[in-house]
């Protein structure tokens, strides 16, 4: 099969990688790619935004399947464009998509088909927005409704910061994303990734995950994008996952289809384990970045049968199998990240890093320059390991870490600290 990947950060790298080991790939390209992605694929200057030049490439090169990675493609239709002129794409429609493009759509979607989630409100002035957050009181949880890179939620522990967050969105700070707000209930809990393969009409689970999303330490300062995973995490007992499936994933799909925009692709639920239960707090409509990177390590099916039956209707006839070591991915950003940081900062050390064992290397946000690899993005490397426990992963993640000589970069040093800590308990 010819193969085109749409995307250029670290879960597109983790994508290539897997996709890249089937034997069923004759070709595989990625638009727009970077410089890690290089390895695995041909990297083609395609501007994903501009669909028929897209649609126009996979004729020309008779492309058998379109994998799209990153949401704002997905949320822009380019699926349905793809299905319309002919061409198998691995995703949701952009009616779909609302999951992940609309945090009021999903809200609605929880209330009408009973599925477990945070109290809430929707607004689209600041005026009533605040008189909410005044009535409900803090901690509480403000978000804008649209795509905001990750960044557009602000968990707000004080009424000033929920009224800083309601101006801030208000004032155009996530530009039409933030034009309608959500404000709903804080869910105090544990906080899990789960993820499961749909094909409109089947769900079936993949393996857990756990994100760490503030960017310091012991959980402090703002939200990210992610500084790190790992999977699976010992939080999700089999009663759990069961107590997800049942109430929050299958519901989902099956509210889905009965509104007439059934879900393809991967759907991903922000899950909180709080005392009441397990409670949906997002959809995202796409593997989760950099939850991806643990996942597709894990994965011992080839990935390829997996998205055609997705894309086809087959899931019920499917069936994904994983391997039992956990693994554990650490993000380097650039400093300064989630706020401002420079780009061109240069990278060396990473083949010294790749050569310890379990160890694989993700490229999220870097470029080739004079001969070298150079930072060219907020969050750059994904430094995964597979280990026999959570605590030799990090292990080895923590070793290749530190091979990498990159003095404009940082990373978090407690990744998966849950985890080692339940893995001590136990033993």
């Amino acid at each position: 099969m010819n193969i085109l990947l749409l995307g250029s950060g670290g879960r597109e790298h983790a994508l290539a990688w897997k996709i890249a080991a089937s034997p069923l790939l004759t070709k595989l390209w990625c638009a727009p790619g970077n410089v890690g992605i290089a390895r695995e694929a041909e990297c083609v200057a395609l501007d994903v935004a501009n669909h028929p030049a897209v649609i126009e490439f996979c004729k020309s090169n008779t492309v058998d399947l379109v994998v799209v990675g990153p949401e704002t493609p997905l949320a822009a239709g380019v699926v349905d464009d793809l299905a319309a002129a002919g061409i198998k794409a691995f995703g949701p429609s952009k009616q779909a998509a609302q999951l992940e493009g609309s945090k009021g759509f999903t809200k609605a979607l929880c209330t009408e088909f009973s599925i477990p989630t945070g109290a809430y409100g929707r607004f689209t002035t600041a005026d009533d927005a605040l008189a909410y957050v005044r009535k409900q009181g803090a901690p509480i949880v403000v978000k804008a409704d649209g795509l905001a890179a990750g960044k557009g939620v602000v968990v707000a522990k004080t009424l000033a910061e929920a009224e800083a967050a309601i101006a801030m969105m208000f004032d155009g700070a996530f530009g039409s994303a933030g034009t309608e707000v959500v404000i709903e209930e804080f869910l105090a809990g544990r906080e899990i990734s789960f993820f499961a393969l749909c094909d409109g009409e089947t769900a079936i689970p993949l393996a857990t995950a756990q994100d760490h999303k503030r960017v310091f330490d012991h959980d402090e300062g703002p939200n990210t994008g992610g500084m790190g995973a790992y999977s699976p995490t010992p939080f999700v007992t089999p009663e759990i996952h069961d107590q997800i499936m049942a109430r929050i994933i299958l519901p989902t799909v099956a509210g889905m289809k009965q509104r007439g925009t059934p879900f393809r692709g991967v759907l991903y639920a922000g899950v909180m384990l709080t005392e009441q239960g397990p409670k949906l707090f997002e959809y995202n409509v796409r593997f989760g970045d950099p939850e991806c990177q643990v996942l597709m390590l894990r994965m011992m099916s080839d990935i390829v049968p997996a998205f055609l039956a997705s894309c086809d209707g087959e899931l019920k006839h499917f069936d994904l199998r994983w391997f039992p070591d956990p693994a554990l991915t650490v993000v380097m950003a650039a400093k300064g990240y989630p706020g401002d940081y420079r780009k061109g900062t240069r990278i060396e050390g990473l083949d010294d890093a790749a050569k310890i064992e379990g160890v694989e290397i993700f490229h999220a946000g870097t470029a080739a320059k004079d001969g070298g690899i150079v930072a060219n993005g907020g969050r750059v490397l994904n430094v995964c390991a597979m280990g026999k426990t959570v605590l030799e992963a990090q292990q080895r993640a923590y070793e290749a870490v530190d091979r990498i000589n990159w003095p404009d970069g940082f990373c978090r040093r407690d990744i998966a600290w849950q985890a080692v800590e339940a893995e001590k308990g136990a033993r």
